[in-house]
């Protein structure tokens, strides 16, 4: 079977890069000192300090391998490939709220960087999904547990 692409801009890539190199050089040392000292306090089978660092190099690991096979799949988005015509992965849109008038700001990302405290939606959300493909002055219905929201995109830029 074949894995799933993985979409990023420059920036995700880095910052997954980033976090990789982090877990390689420093925190599996760190975890693997932890297990050494409390090795070193005797009977582990009731030692929580142990079992504590155990869960969490399994907890390392796993991520490891999960970054891995993310920068495995990865396809970068370049900014010549970002098109401020129609919404996609790299572009930045204004959208306004019809019922409220609320005014949002969200850039457009692939999964693995979305990130909503810093306003970076993905493509498979369904805010990302319902804007993927349109242009200034449309507008768009997302269906959300307690109903739709109508949104007008005003600005699509990079």
């Amino acid at each position: 079977m074949a894995e799933k692409e993985v979409l990023l801009t420059h920036n995700g890539l880095r910052k997954l890069e980033d976090e990789l190199d982090h877990l390689k050089s420093v925190k599996r040392r760190e975890v693997a000192e932890r297990i050494k000292i409390s090795v070193s306090y005797g009977d582990i089978s009731e030692n929580s300090e142990y079992d504590d660092a155990k869960n969490e190099q399994a907890f390392i690991e796993g991520r490891i391998i999960t970054l891995e096979k993310m920068l495995r799949n990865a396809r970068i988005i370049s900014a010549h490939e970002v098109d401020t015509e129609n919404i996609g992965i790299g572009t930045t849109v204004i959208i306004k709220d019809l019922e409220f008038g609320d005014i949002m700001e969200y850039t457009i990302v692939g999964t693995a960087e979305a990130d909503p405290i810093e306003n970076k939606i993905s493509n498979e959300s369904p805010v990302g999904r319902a804007l993927l493909g349109k242009g200034i002055g449309d507008k768009i219905e997302v269906h959300v547990p307690v109903g739709a929201i109508q949104y007008e995109i005003l600005e699509i830029k990079k």
